[in-house]
């Protein structure tokens, strides 16, 4: 029996990159998927690629939540993907010093807010059965400072504390309603694509862009997803407030040979 058959599963920002990858791996593993995305058309795709359904929600937006809970009142997994990076519309100042309050209160709303709402949404959803998954995905970026992105490092740490302030909370009330937190690293997604380029030097930059990681390479969605199936999944029972890294030995230390 493939792990997932059975479940109805949630995910955010689904149209492209990580979260694209998740809901074809938990279609893979025989989950009802509902694929989310303020992108229509790259949702609406893939979801009749995978043989999902598709709903449209700003995960900002309390009031596509509440939408969205009255479409979906059953709920195994949620996985809480969507984000920004502060950056989409081109070169912003987001160091501590010069970063302006309205851009710096953008990515809040989507990365922290956004996740907010889902958790809540989700232990709505899930607290009648008692049982249910919520996958909040971090980053490498949130258990370390980024000088240049302060916003985004700020709204990823906060995700990493409020999924164990979550997962709490809901042991506390004595549901098997588990939160955790996955933190990926250099994840080959269309958002490397503007550093990358498609001319000659490809391959210099991508090894120039990871030469701090141990492993020496970018990581693959599909590789995100395989980590966010096991925490969908019943394996994963005892699994709750914790935080795993996919980031190829990036914050374990230095690969480098002692001298």
């Amino acid at each position: 029996m493939r792990r997932l058959t059975g479940k109805i599963c949630v995910v955010t920002g689904a149209a492209r990159g990580i979260g694209s990858a998740i809901a074809r791996r938990f279609a893979a593993e025989g989950a009802e998927v509902i694929v989310t995305d303020r992108d229509e058309a790259g949702g609406s795709s893939l979801a009749a690629e995978i043989g999902a359904r598709f709903i449209r929600l700003d995960v900002s937006a309390e009031a596509d939540w509440l939408r969205l809970a009255g479409q979906v009142p059953r709920l195994d997994v949620l996985v809480n993907n969507a984000g920004v990076t502060g950056f989409e519309g081109g070169a912003v100042r987001h160091d501590p010093e010069h970063a302006c309050l309205e851009d710096w209160r953008a990515v809040h709303r989507v990365n922290l807010d956004g996740t907010f709402l889902g958790c809540r949404y989700a232990i709505g959803a899930m607290k009648a059965g008692g049982y249910g998954s919520i996958i909040n995905i971090s980053s490498r970026s949130g258990m370390v400072g980024i000088p240049a992105a302060a916003a985004y490092a700020s709204s990823k740490a906060a995700i990493r504390n409020h999924t164990k302030t979550v997962a709490l909370y809901c042991a506390q009330q004595g549901w098997k309603i588990r939160c955790n937190s996955i933190h990926p690293g250099a994840i080959l997604t269309p958002m490397w694509e503007p550093m990358l380029g498609d001319g000659p030097d490809r391959d210099a930059r991508m090894a120039a862009l990871v030469a701090d990681t141990p492993l020496r390479r970018f990581g693959l969605p599909e590789e995100v997803a395989a980590v966010a199936a096991m925490l969908a999944s019943d394996e994963a029972a005892y699994i709750t407030g914790a935080e795993l890294q996919v980031d190829g030995g990036l914050l374990a230390g230095s690969a480098a040979t002692p001298e």
